[in-house]
């Protein structure tokens, strides 16, 4: 998100009357909104299907893992391996596991493993990791996991990562502050 924020800020610098908003939601929800022009871009992680879109991909890519209490017996473990999970109740994301990466990397279907909850923010999903509901399976750097928290995160192993591309409707006709801030990101990468 840095170079999003960057991008934005350099908008900001020209043109301080241009506005910014977020919106934070699933791969689902986003492709929605951006289908229905309610948004301009959204950042999708992969593996997502972007063949709809025109899209620019970030140089930028995060580390698949896991986030749970601090004092778990995992949390001593400096990777996390698909047996260490097999027995452990697991809270992920609602599109995480199906037919994709993570799917993969598990080794077992979503029928085998023993999942107790899921949703589409992770900040939801960590407050039932910190009442030891379970681990939750998600990319680094979210969450935040240092100092105080009483959660950690630990990297799957084999490592897995996925990139961020930044999309938008093919034959999109954008507001002028949007051209200009795609403009502006594509400079900075």
């Amino acid at each position: 998100m840095g170079l999003i924020a960057k991008a934005a800020h350099s908008v900001r610098c020209d043109y301080p009357n241009v506005k910014f908003h977020l919106f934070s939601g699933d791969s689902g929800t986003i492709s929605e909104r951006l289908d229905k022009g309610l948004i301009d871009f959204g950042i999708f992680i992969e593996p997502f299907d972007l063949s709809k879109y025109d899209h620019l991909r970030l140089p930028l890519y995060d580390t698949w893992g896991v986030i749970m209490q601090k004092d778990s017996p995992l949390a001593e473990k400096e990777y996390i391996t698909p047996e260490d999970l097999w027995d452990k109740p697991i809270i992920r994301s609602r599109q995480s596991i199906g037919k994709n990466k993570i799917g993969e990397w598990f080794q077992k279907s979503e029928e085998e493993l023993n999942i107790v909850a899921t949703g589409n923010l992770l900040y939801n999903m960590s407050l039932l990791v910190e009442e030891g509901l379970g681990y939750a399976v998600s990319l680094d750097k979210i969450i935040n996991t240092t100092g105080n928290s009483n959660l950690c995160f630990r990297p799957l192993y084999p490592e897995l990562i996925s990139h961020l591309d930044i999309a938008w409707k093919k034959y999109q006709v954008f507001p002028k502050c949007a051209e200009i801030f795609l403009k502006r990101l594509q400079e900075i990468i």
